[in-house]
């Protein structure tokens, strides 16, 4: 890391914080007041860490933090701007694109956009107390304004001086939050009027509107028909997460590169089987609007692109080639895709004949992919070998430090088991593929004949590994995030009824069959003396966040139960606890008291679908029940109840709307038809009624939402 530089006092504590005599954020004010007076884009603000010469991120601005979670924490000794003001004690400047790629390397292929960027510290005459960058798009001159210079320099001292005072009267202050734009508030205020949503509505080719995190704010018909995704399931969500094809990093990429450089963006996608989609990013400060249609096949694209002039300097060369992958990376489908296109890309500027890209799992090394090997044995020896093994490949994989060899004796010297599998090439570049600061695969670069590296050279490679890595990154938290959701669905729900004398009791649970497979739709049967109790909900959402309230609602109403609240009760006090959780969630509820020795159900409802009950004789009827609102609307709210009466042989179906509601079906009708099929098939065996339910329901069929079913039939002789 080095030592802090001359004067900087690390021991003095000024975390993120607000101004305890006004209750003003300190830092996020000044960033703010920073911004608007040099018309910046983004902005941050990092403080010395008070026991290592490390800076620490204390706010952003303008642009969500994941943008440089990179530089969260950076070493007052690394090849950043922050760092090197620090050092210095002077303004850093980088005019644009070029700039950043020729002195800064690692950063642009991390963020390969067209954005200026000043980098300032904070400190007083004595002490150093951090440092400040701003950032404006593409379209900024590449020489800083006197203006702007004198701007940026008096707002980091005035910075400086009330860091001092809150030192020197020892003053610990609160976080604070970074700052960004707020999202639009739906669909009139992302468009302007009701009339231009309608408009927007109808037109023949696909519009999102994307806010500052890339979540959807707005999608009309022809975007989810193109993206074959229901527009409830986009709202909200990052397209990348909601739709399966376009979960790569590649995508996600082209989101930052417009909002980073202000600058319109494309890219194509390969929507499965065998469609091209074209999608445009036009940017603001607040977010993206998205126009997508159908486009030519990538493969096209990629032929028709003019190539790179062979004229400038090797290292020119070498910094545009890599950027260039960065916007290829976009276009491609698949590891094989990554490794072709660096390949194509990258290899022949340095020189290099052949590539592999290496993977581990289980402890084993994984050989994803490989171009330029005329035998394909060569590389396919080291798949599986074990990453305690002795060799280049492993050792790059297992410390994440890169490694070159200008020859074959060079490579030899280190691994002299090496010349008993000869690849016939000269030289090599072990580059370590980094994502969230972890290893996660190797790329080899082969020569075929002796290579020198020097050191630019090599700190190009290096950063060219995090590009590569980002594509492996995902497709490993993609997995990990579906076990979790899987597993979590799996813990929260009960795993078996166990239903009062005189009641039979079935349920089903269908995930909806998109995005990540796990919801907020629960049920369960409490089996309290002397009389059981029964609940079906939904909490709003489709991801693990509307689980963990699901297990909570349902933790709580059993608790609630178990004290012996009356059902009015248990949902007023559901929902203060809803409420008191300051989730920004709601639930619908549905809460019965079972008496089945007298016949009878007491209900309770939370603006949730009304159950269905089937008498003996086959009639079904729908029970109009008083209720209140959804938990977690209003602290007040008080739920009356209704009893209704439960004779031998009735069914009572509860169900969440996921078993009724679908695009374009009036829910009137599909409760009709629901009713009619419980007349139809009620006699059969419960487990089999629950499975005729959900396998006949046109809603549950498509299954754009969740779907819980819990079924209560009073046995005969109680």
């Amino acid at each position: 890391m080095g030592a802090p530089p001359a004067g900087a006092e690390p021991g003095v504590e000024v975390p993120a914080s607000a101004d305890p005599r006004s209750g003003r954020p300190l830092l996020s004010l000044a960033l703010a007041s920073i911004m608007e007076e040099v018309q910046a884009h983004s902005g941050g603000v990092y403080l010395l860490a008070a026991d290592e010469p490390v800076l620490e991120m204390a706010v952003t601005a303008g642009l969500p933090r994941a943008f440089v979670a990179p530089w969260e924490r950076v070493g007052l000794s690394s090849s950043i701007p922050v760092a090197e003001a620090v050092r210095e004690r002077r303004l850093v400047w980088v005019g644009g694109e070029e700039d950043m790629a020729r002195r800064y390397p690692r950063i642009a292929v991390v963020l390969p956009y067209a954005f200026a960027l000043a980098a300032l510290p904070v400190a007083t005459a004595d002490t150093v107390y951090g440092a400040v960058y701003v950032t404006w798009p593409g379209a900024h001159p590449t020489v800083l304004s006197d203006r702007e210079r004198e701007s940026l320099t008096a707002a980091c001292d005035r910075l400086a001086m009330r860091l001092e005072r809150a030192a020197l009267e020892n003053r610990m202050l609160r976080a604070e939050p970074d700052l960004l734009a707020a999202p639009s508030s739906g669909t009139a205020g992302t468009l302007g009027t009701v009339e231009a949503a309608r408009m927007v509505g109808r037109l023949p080719y696909g519009l999102v509107s994307l806010d500052l995190h890339g979540r959807v704010a707005f999608a009309n018909a022809a975007a989810a028909e193109l993206l074959g995704v229901h527009v409830d399931e986009l709202l909200g969500t990052q397209p990348w997460v909601s739709v399966p094809w376009l979960n790569d990093p590649m995508y996600e990429d082209r989101y930052r590169a417009a909002l980073i450089s202000q600058h319109v963006t494309s890219f194509v996608a390969l929507r499965p089987p065998g469609d091209w989609l074209s999608f445009r990013m036009y940017p603001s400060t607040t977010g993206l609007t998205t126009r997508i249609s159908r486009a030519r096949a990538v493969a096209e694209m990629v032929g028709a692109a003019p190539r790179a002039d062979a004229s400038p300097s090797p290292r020119l060369v070498t910094i545009s080639q890599v950027l260039s992958l960065t916007g290829a990376l976009t276009e491609a489908v698949g590891v094989q895709d990554v490794v072709q296109l660096v390949a194509d890309e990258v290899a022949p500027a340095v020189g290099s004949q052949a590539l592999v890209v290496l993977g581990s799992g289980s402890g084993r090394l994984h050989v994803l992919g490989q171009r330029g090997y005329e035998d394909p044995r060569t590389v396919e020896r080291f798949d599986g070998l074990p990453l305690a093994e002795r060799t280049p490949g492993t050792h790059v994989l297992n410390t994440g430090v890169p490694a070159f060899f200008e020859s074959k004796q060079q490579l030899e010297r280190l691994y002299p088991d090496r010349n008993e599998t000869p690849d016939g090439f000269a030289a090599w570049a072990y580059l370590p593929l980094i994502a969230s600061g972890r290893p996660v695969g190797t790329c080899v670069l082969a020569y075929a004949e002796p290579h020198a590296f020097p050191a630019d050279e090599r700190a190009v490679l290096t950063s060219l590994g995090g590009l590569v890595a980002q594509a492996l990154e995902r497709a490993l938290l993609y997995d990990a995030k579906n076990q979790l959701a899987h597993g979590l669905q799996a813990a929260l729900l009960p795993h078996s009824l166990a239903p009062p004398a005189g009641i039979e009791a079935a349920a089903r649970y269908l995930p909806a069959m998109h995005g990540m497979e796990i919801g907020g739709d629960f049920y369960d049967l409490v089996p309290t003396r002397p009389l059981a109790a029964a609940v079906i909900g939904d909490v709003q959402g489709h991801n693990v966040t509307a689980a963990g309230l699901m297990g909570q609602i349902r933790t709580g109403v059993r608790a609630f139960t178990s004290v012996g609240q009356t059902p009015a009760e248990v949902m007023r006090s559901t929902n203060r606890l809803l409420i008191d959780s300051g989730a920004d969630l709601f639930a619908s509820c549905l809460y019965l008291r079972l008496d089945p020795e007298r016949g009878r159900a007491v209900m309770a409802r939370a603006g949730h679908p009304p159950p269905l009950l089937r008498r003996p004789d086959g009639r079904v009827r729908v029970l109009d029940l008083a209720g209140g609102p959804l938990l977690g609307i209003d602290a007040e709210a008080t739920y009356p109840t209704t009893e209704v009466s439960l004779a031998p042989g009735s069914v009572l179906a509860l169900y969440t709307d996921g078993l009724v509601e679908s695009p374009g079906v009036d829910i009137e009708d599909a409760l009709v038809d629901l009713g009619e099929l419980l007349s139809e098939s009620g006699d059969q065996p419960l487990d089999k009624l629950a499975d005729t339910l959900v396998r006949h329901s046109a809603a549950a069929q498509e299954r754009v939402d969740d779907v819980a079913v819990l079924l209560l039939r009073a046995e005969a002789g109680h």
